[in-house]
């Protein structure tokens, strides 16, 4: 008989442990990790047991003379976990606080610090002499273990009053149990946290092999049957959200989906991953799929098309386009024979030419008709004077009486001709356009799904596209998005006005994967009072947005001059450099070329070297350069450090941004979205951030 080969697992901590160990000891690990895959039964892997290990499975096995890694072996079964990697005497005292088992109401694997039975007791004894309420104190233990806690914390949870306590005891509880007892705290019903859970109908907590198998359980270890993947995923131990994924993210990229699908988040909780691997899904479970992968801008199309080679298999990616929605509309037009070259530029001549006959005697500022033009006439695809005067205004702060609508409509009839004239749309009309040559062509077009990333800075006409480019049905339309992150001056959508029916078929990410909690609170309270929407009429919020790893506050230095200002951000690198830190990992911003320009001057002189990411540049090479990258083409990136630089008053917000508005509400809404712009490139940051001004500081700050 062939005998059965054992089941490998990995923790996702070993990925983390990996990251941090000494370059010369990762190529051993690698070595080691690949043995131990093969086969961990086999003579040359000795397994030493622990002392006094709380865990009587927990061993320890040797990586070389300095480090060593805990395994947890089987005492029946086949299934044996790799969980932590580190110098001896550090690895044998993870060893002996931790724990291994299965829930017995979630039949999720935990790892966790279990309280021994005479300190629980001592604590129960002591809480019961002095009673505060606890924050816990509405849940039943039945309920607590049904977040996740372990029974064996239930007395630790008990003790907990805020979320000051609950933060501080985060490392000893498992991920799902700080996840449910965080989104309780933060007002999220009971009942509403076990219903988006994986659902778990019996549960042997003797069963590794079935724990395996649960989405809850699959968020921290990994099952390694394919020594290809297990070696991509080994050569780049950072990337953990190719292999982990949370249970909810999972939930969400797999599965027929029985209609169009939003999915909402703040910065840093997965969106983009999540829309990449439901792509990845969608052609690994139809061999007859052809996704189209589009976002709004084209830098963002080319970082996703990299990252999506990475999770998908050369002849999936033939199966993919991805491709920015404005490069998609002008080939598919080219392709078509339109008649029209698209103008990009919205101060154009023509449109100079056609405020000549904005009406005087109602003292409108150039601006106003600009917007009204944007807001008004080109997402309601208004091209007749009856159709203005009947259009909804509806968020313009400039009323207009009928008589008035008739004076001005003159500006929007020669503007449209004017460029007809001369062979010209803009993007709007183009989008239009090709929208009602779609939908006249009786052979349609190759895609089954598509897939849309940064939907909250797409417009109403490019909703309406996209409803055309795919026939409705299972699967048609994936779309994430983050109002708190609209950069880009569009028009709110409400996509049931644009044919996208997605009731029942919503949800939101609240897990923040990327920042520090510190630089989360951060970013969010540079929004607080803005009123942010939800892609379909409704207000988004940022309650029970959480991060999982903590940190430092960004530090803030305001300096005289911008010289003082640099030659700061020059010491700074220095020190990065003599503490090994790699200088790629650190980028810095500014919300202007011009500002950037003066600290990438500063860098050279002193011989740091830096790279600067423009439109169509990839973070990839240049290793030992520090990134610059503006606000704005920062936005999809992620760096460990993030420096941001100038943020004065007169730069954030751009004094430009906000004086160019025809009337208050304009210029609010500018503001809110220079804020935006501001938190997106803070939370670009995934351990430390640094915020810079010199002379005055930014009022946001």
């Amino acid at each position: 008989m062939n005998k059965i080969k054992p089941k490998v697992a990995l923790s996702a901590d070993v990925l983390s442990c990996l990251a941090r160990l000494p370059q010369g000891v990762q190529p051993k690990v690698a070595k080691f990790v690949t043995q131990f895959q093969a086969d961990p039964t086999r003579s040359g892997i000795n397994y030493e047991k622990i002392r006094d290990a709380r865990d009587k499975r927990m061993r320890s096995v040797r990586i070389d003379q300095a480090y060593r890694g805990i395994v947890l072996v089987p005492d029946k079964g086949d299934v044996y976990l790799l969980l932590w990697i580190d110098k001896h005497d550090d690895a044998y005292a993870w060893a002996r606080r931790h724990k291994v088992g299965i829930h017995a109401e979630t039949g999720t694997l935990q790892v966790f610090v279990p309280e021994t039975g005479e300190v629980a007791a001592e604590k129960a004894r002591a809480a019961e002499a002095i009673r505060r309420p606890g924050a816990f104190d509405g849940l039943k233990d039945r309920q607590l273990m049904r977040l996740g806690v372990p029974e064996e914390q239930l007395v630790l949870v008990r003790e907990v009053h805020d979320e000051r306590e609950l933060d501080a005891i985060e490392d000893r509880l498992p991920q799902e149990a700080y996840e449910g007892l965080f989104l309780y705290l933060a007002g999220t019903p009971y009942e509403e946290i076990i219903n988006e859970r994986e659902q778990v109908d019996e549960v042997d907590v003797n069963d590794f092999s079935a724990a395996l198998q649960r989405l809850s359980t699959q968020s921290r270890f990994y099952v390694a049957d394919d020594e290809v993947e297990l070696q991509r995923m080994l050569n780049a131990p950072l990337d953990k959200w190719r292999v982990f994924l949370h249970p909810s993210q999972r939930k969400l990229a797999s599965g027929v989906k029985n209609g169009p699908v939003r999915v909402l988040g703040g910065a840093g909780t997965g969106k983009t991953v999540v829309a990449m691997h439901r792509t990845r899904w969608l052609l690994a479970n139809d061999a007859e799929a052809r996704v189209l992968f589009t976002t709004f801008t084209r830098n963002l199309a080319i970082d996703i098309e990299e990252n999506l080679r990475s999770i998908c298999s050369p002849e999936l990616m033939q199966r993919v386009e991805v491709v920015n929605l404005d490069q998609w509309v002008a080939n598919y037009l080219r392709r078509k024979n339109y008649d029209y070259r698209i103008e990009y530029d919205s101060g154009n001549l023509y449109w100079k030419q056609a405020l000549d006959l904005a009406p005087a005697e109602l003292g409108l500022p150039d601006a106003f008709y600009r917007e009204e033009w944007e807001r008004i006439v080109q997402p309601q695809n208004i091209q007749t004077l009856d159709e203005y005067k009947q259009a909804s205004r509806i968020g313009r702060g400039t009323r207009l009486t009928r008589k008035s609508r008739i004076a001005i409509w003159p500006v929007f009839e020669e503007y449209r001709n004017l460029l007809t004239a001369n062979g010209l749309r803009e993007v709007e009309d183009a989008y239009a356009d090709a929208a009602a040559l779609i939908s006249e062509d009786s052979a349609g077009l190759p895609y089954t799904s598509i897939v849309v990333d940064e939907a909250q800075d797409m417009g109403v006409q490019a909703f309406r596209l996209l409803r055309a480019m795919v026939p409705e049905g299972p699967n048609d339309l994936f779309i994430v998005g983050d109002g708190h992150q609209r950069i880009y001056a569009r028009n709110k959508v409400v996509l049931s006005r644009c044919g996208i029916n997605i009731r029942g078929r919503s949800r939101r990410l609240r897990i923040n994967y990327r920042t520090t909690e510190e630089i989360r609170r951060w970013a969010v309270n540079l929004l607080e009072g803005c009123p942010v929407d939800d892609l379909d009429g409704g207000s988004d919020t940022t309650q029970g947005y959480k991060s999982l790893t903590h940190g430092n506050p960004p530090q803030r230095e305001v300096f005289p001059s911008a010289a003082e200002q640099n030659a700061f951000i020059v010491n700074l690198l220095e020190q990065r450099r003599r503490e090994g830190i790699p200088l790629e990992s650190i980028c810095i911003t500014a919300r202007t070329k011009a500002e950037l320009k003066k600290v990438a001057d500063a860098l050279r002189e002193s011989g740091i070297g830096c790279y600067l990411l423009e439109r169509d540049s990839l973070d990839r090479g240049h290793p030992g350069a520090v990134r610059l990258a503006t606000m704005h083409r920062v936005k999809g990136l992620e760096f460990d450090e993030m420096i941001l630089a100038s943020i004065n008053r007169g730069l954030v917000p751009l004094e430009k941004a906000l004086s160019s508005k025809g009337d208050a509400v304009e210029r609010k809404a500018a503001d809110w979205q220079e804020r935006a712009l501001l938190y997106v490139a803070i939370t670009r940051a995934k351990k430390r951030a640094t915020v810079l001004s010199h002379g005055e500081a930014s009022p946001y700050l």
